[in-house]
C-alpha cells in the first residue's frame, strides 16, 4: 500500500495554485449542477472538463487508484441493484418501452433503461475525478480554513482537517503492522485462502484501531491544553487571498453550471429524451 494514497502532494499545477476556499466551492457547485442535470449532453461536456482538470493537475494514477477501485465495486453493485429494484425505470422517464431481451418475470431489459443508467454512470463519471481532485489537491490545513471561510464552525473545520492529515499515518501505521505480522507468519497475500486472509487481516487492523485510538488521545489531551476551543474565532496560517485564475476559475465554474441548468430545463424536464 503506497503511504500517499489519497492525500495532499505539493505540485506546481494551475489545480494546486488554486485557494481551497476556491477549490470547495467548485467542487460544491460541480457537484450540485452534475447531481440535478439529467441531460446526457451537458454530462459529457462535463465529464470531458473533468478529465481535462485531472490532466493538468499533474495528480499520479498510484495516489488514488486503491480508492478508484473501490468506488467503481459500488458503482457495480449501484446499478445492479436499480435495474433489480426497479428495471423500467427508464421506461417510467422516458414514456416510451423499445424491449431488448426478456429476461424472466417482470425483468426485460430495455433501450430507456440502458440510457437510464448510462445517464446515472456519467453522473458518477462527472462528480467523482472532482471529488478526488478537490481532496488530492488541497492542503489540510488550507481545506480547514476554507470550511471556516464560508461560514463553518472552525471546530468542525479542524477535526477535518485532522482527520485528512492522519491517513497517510494510517495508512503506515497498517503498514508496519503488516509487514510485523507477515514477519511472525501471517500471511494476508492472495495465496492464503480468504477466509482465513480475512481472519489475519482482522488481526491487523485490531492493533491499528487501537493505535489510532491512542493517537486520538493524545491529540485531544494536547489540544486542550492548549486552549483550542475557547475562543469563538480563530485565525488560520494557511488562509490565501483569492487570486486572478481563483476569480476565473469561478466565473468559468458558473458560467457552466449556469448553462448546464438553462440546456437542462429549456423544455420543463430535467431528463434528455432522445426517444421522442
Amino acid at each position: 500500500m503506497k503511504a500517499t494514497m489519497l492525500t495532499f502532494t505539493k505540485q506546481d499545477s494551475p489545480i494546486h495554485r488554486l485557494t481551497g476556499a476556491t477549490k470547495l466551492i467548485l467542487f460544491v457547485v460541480w457537484s450540485v449542477t452534475g447531481m440535478i442535470t439529467y441531460d446526457t449532453r451537458c454530462l459529457i461536456v462535463m465529464l470531458l472538463f473533468s478529465l481535462v482538470a485531472f490532466r493538468i493537475s499533474k495528480v499520479q494514477f498510484q495516489d488514488y487508484a486503491f480508492v478508484l477501485y473501490f468506488i467503481l465495486i459500488f458503482f457495480v453493485l449501484n446499478h445492479i441493484a436499480i435495474f433489480i429494484f426497479s428495471p423500467l425505470e427508464g421506461v417510467k422517464v422516458y414514456g416510451s418501452r423499445h424491449d431488448i431481451v426478456h429476461l424472466v418475470g417482470r425483468y426485460t431489459v430495455t433501450w430507456e433503461q440502458l440510457f437510464y443508467q448510462f445517464n446515472i454512470a456519467l453522473k458518477y463519471a462527472v462528480v467523482i475525478p472532482m471529488a478526488l481532485l478537490f481532496l488530492l489537491t488541497t492542503n489540510p490545513s488550507e481545506f480547514a480554513a476554507s470550511l471556516n471561510k464560508v461560514g463553518v464552525n472552525y471546530k468542525i473545520a479542524y477535526s477535518v482537517s485532522l482527520a485528512l492529515r492522519y491517513i497517510p499515518d494510517i495508512q503506515r501505521d497498517y503498514e508496519n503492522i503488516s509487514f510485523s505480522a507477515q514477519a511472525r507468519g501471517i500471511d494476508i497475500s492472495r495465496k492464503e485462502k480468504l477466509p482465513k486472509r480475512l481472519k489475519n487481516i482482522i488481526s491487523i487492523l485490531m492493533p491499528l484501531i487501537l493505535t489510532s485510538i491512542e493517537r486520538i488521545e493524545n491529540i485531544s489531551t494536547a489540544m486542550e491544553l492548549r486552549g483550542f476551543g475557547t475562543k469563538s474565532k480563530r485565525t488560520w496560517y494557511s488562509s490565501r487571498p483569492f487570486s486572478r485564475n481563483d476569480y476565473i476559475a469561478l466565473i468559468l465554474f458558473a458560467l457552466i453550471a449556469i448553462s448546464s441548468t438553462v440546456i437542462t430545463f429549456y423544455d420543463g424536464s430535467r431528463f434528455y429524451n432522445i426517444f421522442d
